[in-house]
């Protein structure tokens, strides 16, 4: 499950600077003018946390997170 995201957080995006979600939850930026995207805020330089999610393809009792960082982790 995806945290909401904070819109203030949102809003201080950069000219040319938009955001997605990838399907599993994940949060990138997409720089427009530079056509580059990247999975840390173009102004804070943090990946956004988007808490824990099950997948069907895991093993009963673990989940998939992400560091701060944007690394992908598995929680039992």
């Amino acid at each position: 499950m995806a945290a909401d995201l904070n819109p203030d957080w949102l809003s201080c995006l950069p000219s040319f600077w938009s955001y997605g979600v990838t399907r599993d939850g994940r949060v990138f930026f997409i720089n427009e003018e530079a056509k580059s995207t990247t999975w840390l805020h173009p102004v804070t330089g943090e990946a956004v946390i988007t808490g824990h999610r099950k997948t069907p393809d895991l093993p009963s009792g673990w989940e998939e997170g992400f560091t701060f960082e944007g690394a992908r982790c598995f929680i039992k």
